[in-house]
């Protein structure tokens, strides 16, 4: 059974006086430890579709399976569950606390989940070390460069040992050269099996996947497994 299973999704929005078709009937499954690259131009519908894999946003109709589950059949509180116990959010612009240390910061979704204070800070350590700042744990986030303040925001991803990563444009605040760096770190979450789901707009950064969805106009354009998907020396 995929991970994520998607039949004939619609979203809609109504903006006023036009309804704006965003999804226009998309059917996709994704399996356990693939990464695949969502593209499309500014319109396409990734951002919409992102947010419909990441439960921020409900589709107007069609069919969404995560886990086997219905979407569609859960409360606002169940949703929330899954977004913080199984899908581990990568944004562009980091989203940390600007007063908290990097172990706060990566702690955070454990304290939603209830997590106690000893474990929470075992788990959040581990994944710090994890993305290589095992020395940075108690600084802030204005005491860290771009590049690590996003390995902080990896490291949050995975504390919960989601059942996927979603990742959206986590390069593009950064530097060309601390962007390698990222992508890298992905490859190799990619290899100690992690599902990974990037959004972006860039064919380099999406030449990482092994698996590249296009969107256009709400629809998928063109669904390619990557030959040689493209991967640094350490």
């Amino acid at each position: 059974m995929p991970i994520i299973h998607i039949k004939d999704v619609v979203k809609n929005y109504d903006m006023g006086a036009e309804l704006v078709h965003a999804l226009s009937g998309v059917s996709l499954d994704i399996e356990a430890n693939e990464y695949v690259a969502i593209m499309g131009p500014s319109g396409s519908g990734k951002s919409t579709l992102m947010n419909v894999v990441g439960c921020l946003d409900t589709p107007t109709s069609g069919l969404y399976d995560f886990e086997g589950q219905n979407v569609g059949d859960l409360n606002d509180n169940e949703l929330a569950e899954i977004r913080n116990r199984k899908i581990g959010f990568v944004f562009q612009t980091f989203n940390l606390l600007p007063r908290s240390t990097a172990l706060h910061n990566v702690e955070l979704p454990l304290i939603y989940a209830g997590v106690p204070s000893h474990l929470r800070r075992e788990k959040a350590e581990k994944a710090l070390r994890e993305v290589g700042l095992g020395d940075r744990m108690t600084h802030k986030p204005n005491e860290l460069s771009g590049g690590q303040r996003q390995r902080v925001a990896v490291a949050r991803a995975l504390v919960n040992d989601p059942s996927i990563i979603l990742a959206d444009e986590p390069t593009g605040n950064l530097d060309s050269k601390t962007g390698i760096e990222i992508m890298q770190l992905f490859s190799d979450l990619h290899g100690e099996g992690n599902t990974i789901i990037l959004v972006t707009h860039e064919e380099d950064i999406a030449a990482h996947a092994h698996r590249i969805i296009r969107l256009f106009d709400g629809k998928i354009a063109s669904d390619e497994k990557v030959e040689k998907p493209l991967i640094y020396e350490h």
